[in-house]
Order: structure tokens, then C-alpha cells, then sequence
């Protein structure tokens, strides 16, 4: 049954094509779509479209769907359109006609935002938290193995001395950034649509601010079309938030991938944490980080999957956006599975702590021998000439104390500046806020 079904029966093939994977996806819709009905319910009662005994029987129903859901006793039963149709049909066969009273000054449109919104800082949260880990993690062994030297690598080239903790610390001020993207997309995302209705708003006297407070939100979707304009839209800029996380971990995948490598041997992990091959037995392989880096790259194409779903549609709602959810929610269970198992490997990284010994990296240290021609009073010119010939002729000698001191640099990470920052963009999402009224709701 459809909520919207009149007297004649939708053609079988039509019915199943434009449902899709609704019934499926629409399951981690089902706690938000029950908390957004409380909130619009609360509402309808206070504009006076509820009576207070209406509102109570209501109220008492939706939460004990809610309890349902988190438990898993809860389905979208076969022939029912998505999970409102589910939640409302449910609602008025336990609770009688004042279930038919919530849809009020709704349309299942502004419904599917408020639901989305409401998913997608769950989300939101659940990648930031997962991502915080990340970071302590790699800030950790950043301040660990700040005086281990590494070789740094320009054009895959030998270039400069470089230390495992400018390596690590580089990954956790890049998920700094990375945070702050976030950030844009949760101010985005924490804006209430619900009252927007099917785009062009309601007769009745619809309280926002009231539902905008009681699930949350910072603020609202003001203009009732650019609210159903913000369908897509909110979408692609949490893409593109997601897409910075996964080209961190892209990249630090590949970095990982290249120095576990016997012919660099910088670091390796336990042998439980990788697999072997059918054939070769000394075989090690790093099939966490090459996924790693395949799925991250995935994720960074889900900006432009969604740009181009979105891209010619004018305002109002249409039937495309319906295909979001397939790009979109499989993202966020790949990248916090990718967080997670990230965690993980780097809870357990070893590291080789003698890699400079090895003569074939003197050559890091050719800029530290031009630095120190500089300071006796040569020219910075006439110094790496000078040490160019030496090279070719054979006569290079490295000098192997560093003294690098300025801001970030081996002797001078700034890690604590970094921590700050993230600190201070972690704080500025509000979660603890944000669930304190959605607790009250229950």
C-alpha cells in the first residue's frame, strides 16, 4: 500500500523500478524518520491541530516504534512504498485514526530531508569520532619517533632528510584540514527543511523554529524552495568532505604500501596483519593498505557521481535524487571501516630505526653540507656548485647532525599546535548538544 494511492493499481514493473533500494536503504532512515514524527507532532499540537490526548497516544506509539528499531525488531514490509508509508501505516493500525493526523503540514518530501539530515549527522559523527582516533594515533607515534631519521623522497627521488615524526604528524595535520571540511558540511547539514513541505510550504501555521530547536539544528533551510533545492546539494558537499578524509588515507595507504617494500624496509607489520600468496611463501602483502587506497579512491569519486546525477535538474523535487542514497550511504560505512582498520594497523606499525645507515642515503645530507658552506660565509650559489663537483668526483662527505629548528620542521613539529587546532574544529561541531535534544525527544 501507498500513502498516495488512490483507486488504481500501479503496473507491477513501474511499481518495482522506481521503489529501487528504498525498502533496503531506507532502514537507517527508520530511527531518524520516528524522531523527526515526534518533533512535528509536538509541534501540531502546539499550532493546535493535536489535542493533547491525540499528541499523547501519538507520541506513546512512535516511541515504542523507536524502541522497535534499535532493537532490530523492526521491517519495511513488502508492498509498503518507504520507510514514512511504514512508519505511519504501523502507527494508525496500533494507534487508530489520530495516526492518520501526522502528516499534517508535511509532504513525504520535506520528510525525506528532515530524515536525511538528521542521518547524515549521525553519520557525520560517527566519521569525526573514528577519524579523532586516527589522529591521536598518528600524533602518538609522531611524538615517538620524532629523533628517527627517514629518507624524504621528491619525484621518488632520494632527496632530504626527513624523520618518522614529520612523516606521521604530516598525516595528522592533513586530517586537520580535512576535519574542517567536515565542518562546512555539518553546517550545511544542521539546518532544518522540515515544514518546507513539498517545496512551496503550508497553510497551516507551521511552527519552524519549534522543530527546528526540538531536533537540534543550529538554524533552518529558511526559504521553503531552496530547501528542496538543498537536496543534492547537501549531499555533494558531504561527498566532498568525505572524499578529503579518503584522500588522506589514500595517500598515507600508498606511502605505507611503498616503504613496507624490502627494497625500502622502513617499516612492516605482524604477520597476522597481512597475507600471504598461493605460491610464494616469504610472500607479506599489504592487501588492508591496497584496499585501503582502492576504496579511499573510490570515495573521492563520489563528489562527481553526484554532481553529475544533480547536475541539469531544475528547482523542485524529482524522482533523481532518489538515487543519492545508493552512492552516498555505502560511502560512510566504507570510509569508517577504512578508519577503523587503519587504527589498527597503525596501533601495531614497526619501525626500522637504523634506515640512514645504509650508505646509499649520504646523499640526503648533501644540502645540509651546502647549508653549512652558507653559514662559514659562502654563497648559497658558489656552495652547491661546489658540492655538486664534489659528488661527481666521488669526494662527498655527508654532515649527518641536523639542526633544523624553524616551525615544522624535524626539530620542531608544532605538534601541540596542531592538536589545538583539531581540538578547537572537533569542539565546534556541538555533538554532546545536538544528542542531549534528541534525547529529550525519547
Amino acid at each position: 500500500m501507498k500513502l498516495w494511492q488512490k483507486d488504481i493499481e500501479v503496473n507491477q514493473s513501474v511499481d518495482a523500478f522506481t521503489v529501487g533500494q528504498d525498502r533496503v536503504l531506507d532502514m537507517k532512515l527508520a530511527a531518524f524518520d520516528v524522531l523527526g514524527s515526534l518533533a512535528h507532532t509536538q509541534m501540531l499540537e502546539s499550532i493546535g491541530l493535536l489535542s493533547q490526548e491525540e499528541l499523547k497516544l501519538i507520541q506513546q506509539g512512535l516511541k515504542v516504534i523507536y524502541r522497535e528499531i534499535e532493537e532490530g525488531n523492526f521491517v519495511i514490509d513488502d508492498g509498503v512504498e518507504d520507510i514514512h508509508s511504514q512508519v505511519e501505516l504501523l502507527l494508525t493500525k496500533r494507534i487508530g485514526e489520530a495516526g492518520k493526523k501526522i502528516h499534517s503540514g508535511r509532504s513525504r518530501n520535506d520528510q525525506v530531508l528532515v530524515d536525511l539530515k538528521l542521518y547524515f549527522r549521525y553519520e557525520i559523527e560517527q566519521i569525526v569520532e573514528k577519524a579523532k582516533n586516527v589522529f591521536e594515533i598518528l600524533q602518538q607515534l609522531s611524538e615517538q619517533y620524532k629523533d628517527v631519521l627517514m629518507p624524504g623522497y621528491t619525484h621518488l627521488q632520494i632527496a632530504m632528510p626527513s624523520s618518522f615524526g614529520l612523516w606521521f604528524g604530516a598525516y595528522a595535520e592533513s586530517l586537520t584540514d580535512d576535519l574542517e571540511m567536515m565542518l562546512a558540511a555539518w553546517k550545511v547539514t544542521n539546518k532544518n527543511p522540515l515544514g518546507s513541505a513539498a517545496g512551496y510550504g503550508s497553510s497551516f501555521p507551521l511552527n519552524r523554529l519549534l522543530t527546528a530547536d526540538l531536533l537540534g539544528f543550529a538554524s533552518m533551510n529558511y526559504n521553503v524552495v531552496y530547501a528542496q533545492m538543498g537536496r543534492g546539494k547537501t549531499e555533494k558537499i558531504l561527498a566532498q568532505s568525505l572524499s578529503s578524509i579518503a584522500a588522506t588515507l589514500s595517500k598515507f595507504a600508498m606511502d605505507a604500501c611503498l616503504y613496507m617494500n624490502q627494497n625500502f624496509g622502513f617499516i612492516k607489520f605482524p604477520d597476522y596483519l597481512t597475507t600471504g600468496s598461493s605460491i610464494m611463501p616469504h610472500k607479506k602483502n599489504p592487501d588492508v593498505l591496497e584496499l585501503i587506497r582502492a576504496r579511499c579512491n573510490k570515495i573521492q569519486a563520489l563528489p562527481n557521481e553526484i554532481a553529475l546525477i544533480t547536475a541539469n535538474l531544475p528547482s523542485g523535487y524529482h524522482r533523481d535524487l532518489q538515487l543519492l542514497k545508493e552512492n552516498l550511504f555505502p560511502a560512510f560505512t566504507s570510509l569508517k571501516e577504512c578508519l577503523d582498520i587503519l587504527l589498527l594497523m597503525l596501533q601495531n606499525v614497526e619501525i626500522n630505526v637504523n634506515i640512514l645507515e645504509d650508505s646509499k642515503y649520504d646523499y640526503l645530507f648533501s644540502v645540509e653540507v651546502v647549508n653549512s658552506m652558507v653559514l662559514q660565509g659562502m654563497t648559497f650559489r658558489e656552495a652547491y656548485k661546489n658540492i655538486g663537483l664534489s659528488i661527481q668526483n666521488g669526494d662527498y662527505k655527508p654532515l649527518k647532525e641536523l639542526k633544523h629548528t624553524h616551525e615544522g620542521s624535524i626539530g620542531n613539529l608544532m605538534n601541540s599546535a596542531i592538536r589545538s587546532e583539531f581540538i578547537q574544529i572537533y569542539q565546534s561541531f556541538g555533538f554532546v548538544e545536538v544528542n542531549e535534544k534528541l534525547s529529550e525527544l525519547l
